[in-house]
């Protein structure tokens, strides 16, 4: 279980750093759903390693991220 944990939060940072590095360069636009979807994978999957650890500080960070990426993805429709 403490793998996947792992990994998910590992998978998470991949998602939400490359998304954020791909919108600065201009690749993938903010408004693009990719981006805004892997946003909200990447924050669900921080929520699940972060209160694994016992961060919660963090996983309330992360559920915000995650609200705030639903609400944009909402907006869009």
């Amino acid at each position: 279980m403490n793998l996947l944990i792992e990994t998910l939060g590992w998978i998470a940072s991949v998602l939400i750093v490359g998304s954020y590095a791909l919108n600065l360069r201009g690749t993938l636009a903010a408004s693009d759903p990719r981006y805004i979807w892997s946003n909200i994978v990447g924050g669900l999957f921080f929520v699940v390693n972060t209160v694994h650890h016992g961060a919660y500080p963090s996983a309330l960070v992360n559920v915000v991220w995650v609200i705030i990426a639903f609400a944009a993805l909402i907006r869009k429709k």
